[in-house]
């Protein structure tokens, strides 16, 4: 099966925090934190349109001018989302700069900021110089414990919880529906070639289109056009496998509680990459605490308690410059539980 998701840290384990998520096939992808991002380059930034913040914390935040300075002048679209406060921190970043050059320019700032029963937004336009938006208020189901929608996609979901970091800090999952995978073997035996237009096969089917629609694509063969009608279930029966989806979860900055505990596993249940923050190993346990951070061995013990398959630690405390091998082999013992004593 080749993954839809192919996801990496944006720095190396004692860096700024963040996860890149690309998403194959397509030209886009989805950024975990803005901490500092300028190795990703000004193309794969571009491809970042949609942006999910934990918290704004400068380590987190500090990469917003680098995705701001890339995106100007071009006809994009950036959608932030993230915990109460955010809409106000944007603007004050935005605020930081003289925009009496910038009338002309098209990008567009979209952020959502998630409280207990309602949903906060607001757009910024480059065109009037980012003036002050008027914010725009949406009900939404209070979301005390469970994992609560931030973003609701045909090809995938991204839930949220809010974490105690003695302010909010959101943890994310982004979740694929259902994995599509493609017989090419099979569509080579029926005459038929890979491309584009089994892309438009996967969104209908991602869209929940009925096997009985039928739609009609244009092939290419030796530089003639064929227009054939193909019936949806039929091409889904002979072409393709339809399997569970990638799931992967970003965890930062949260102190190690019940609660916390609790809401972090039940977020990361099943995922197949658990990207967790451990700053501290766990002989300053006390330490981590009094700072609202993890230990490498909180972090793998809760990826085992919540089954995942893969964990990566990262967000190491400086303090420890040199020992990064020992923070992962702790959260590895406990992730799979052979720890010592």
């Amino acid at each position: 099966m080749n993954p839809s998701f192919s996801s990496y840290l944006v720095n190396d384990v004692f860096g700024d925090p963040g996860v890149y998520v690309n998403i194959r096939w397509s030209k886009r992808a989805l950024l975990f934190d803005l901490g500092h991002n300028d190795n990703l380059g000004p193309t794969r930034l571009l491809r970042a349109g949609e942006i999910f913040i934990s918290h704004t914390h400068m380590d987190h935040f500090i990469g917003f001018d680098a995705i701001l300075r890339v995106a100007l002048g071009r006809g994009k679209t950036l959608k932030l989302f993230g915990p109460p406060g955010l809409i106000d921190n944007v603007q004050g970043k935005l605020r930081g700069y003289t925009w009496n050059l910038v009338d002309g320019y098209p990008l567009t700032i979209k952020v959502r900021e998630f409280h207990k029963d309602e949903i906060r937004q607001a757009v910024f336009l480059a065109s009037n110089g980012f003036q002050p938006p008027e914010q725009v208020t949406i009900p939404a189901p209070r979301h005390d414990d469970p994992p609560f929608i931030v973003l609701d996609d045909p090809m995938f979901t991204v839930k949220a919880v809010a974490l105690n970091h003695r302010i909010p800090s959101f943890a994310y999952s982004l979740e694929e529906q259902f994995h599509i995978n493609v017989n090419k073997q099979k569509l080579h035996e029926a005459g038929l070639r890979v491309g584009a237009w089994l892309k438009e096969v996967k969104q209908y089917i991602w869209e929940g289109k009925p096997d009985d629609f039928r739609f009609t694509v244009a092939l290419y063969d030796a530089h003639r056009r064929e227009d054939r009608e193909f019936v949806l279930g039929e091409v889904k029966e002979r072409f393709l496998a339809i399997s569970r989806g990638q799931k992967i979860t970003y965890v930062v900055d949260a102190r190690y509680d019940e609660e916390n505990e609790a809401k972090i596993v039940a977020l990361a249940r099943g995922a197949d990459v658990f990207y967790c923050e451990s700053p501290y190993l766990d002989c300053n346990a006390e330490k981590a605490r009094d700072r609202y951070h993890l230990t490498a061995r909180q972090a793998g013990f809760m990826a085992r308690k919540a089954q995942v398959r893969d964990l990566v630690v990262f967000h190491f405390s400086p303090r420890y410059t040199g020992q990064g091998e020992a923070l992962k082999r702790e959260a590895m013992e406990a992730f799979h539980g052979n720890e010592g004593g």
